[in-house]
């Protein structure tokens, strides 16, 4: 963001007054266009011109949580790429992840975490979780128009609750809907075109206080039952070695999984499901 600077060589007022804790605030207010929701779209739909990213899904554990996702995104009938990340952190202690539009939905998360990231340097303190999860909403809300033209963003949120009276089950998970809703969800949740796959495996195997070993391996085996039956979710590329992208939430902080982790366990599900193709 170029800031144009008066006859004098200062900066304009909204750089130097105090105000808002919120980054996103504060871009409505020096250069709107900039926002991911704000930027001016023809008329008509732009859902098939656009990369979608496809199946998350989140799952508490003892100690924290766990999310993971695959690694393709489709554009139509075709696919737009192999090897997409839609898992990242968005703080020392939170995760996210997205589905639908690809670009904006990437944009939306590097604002997110610049949001967060914003507030704790201007209050001194990290928001809450569910001060997390709110913030969010907003932004998800700001982007309704570009979604109701097609081009949707849905993100997934879990997170290690340091406020939780017991770390064991401190674990947390937040989803939302197109306007912006928020909702916390109990021991598991999945979005994307291969949600209902990956929630139907969740909801066979899950158990509360699982370990965050045994999570992974759920998370992965929920995201192969989902690729299974969804043409636009990816599974595991063995050839190329492409895995799902898996990350963590404790006390520690957020963490990913290894790739050579990731790998050994994902051969481990595939080498389960040829003796046993319904898992």
């Amino acid at each position: 963001m170029a800031a144009v600077h008066d006859s004098f060589g200062r900066l304009p007022a909204v750089f130097t007054t105090p105000g808002t804790s919120s980054f996103t605030e504060f871009l409505s207010l020096a250069a709107p266009e900039l926002l991911p929701g704000r930027r001016p779209l023809p008329p008509g739909t732009a859902a098939q011109v656009a990369p979608h990213a496809t199946t998350i899904v989140a799952i508490s554990c003892a100690g924290g949580v766990v999310m993971a996702g695959d690694r393709r995104a489709t554009m139509g009938n075709l696919i737009a790429s192999r090897d997409i990340e839609k898992v990242h952190p968005a703080d020392a202690y939170s995760l996210v992840g997205i589905a639908g539009t690809a670009g904006v939905g990437i944009e939306m998360i590097r604002l997110y975490q610049v949001e967060l990231e914003h507030y704790e340097k201007i209050e001194g303190a990290m928001l809450s979780l569910d001060g997390k999860a709110n913030r969010l909403a907003t932004m998800i809300r700001n982007n309704l128009g570009a979604a109701l033209q097609g081009l949707a963003v849905i993100p997934l949120f879990a997170g290690f609750d340091l406020d939780a009276q017991d770390p064991a089950v401190a674990g947390r998970i937040f989803s939302f809907d197109v306007a912006g809703g928020v909702y916390e969800e109990k021991g598991y949740d999945a979005i994307g075109s291969g949600s209902l796959f990956a929630r139907s495996a969740l909801k066979k195997r899950h158990r509360p206080g699982m370990s965050v070993d045994d999570t992974v391996r759920l998370a992965v085996e929920a995201l192969y039952d989902a690729a299974d039956d969804d043409t636009a979710t990816g599974g595991p590329d063995l050839t190329r070695r492409i895995y799902p992208v898996v990350m963590t939430a404790t006390a520690e902080g957020t963490s990913r999984v290894a790739e050579e982790q990731c790998a050994a366990i994902t051969e481990s599900v595939v080498a389960g499901r040829m003796d046993n193709p319904g898992g």
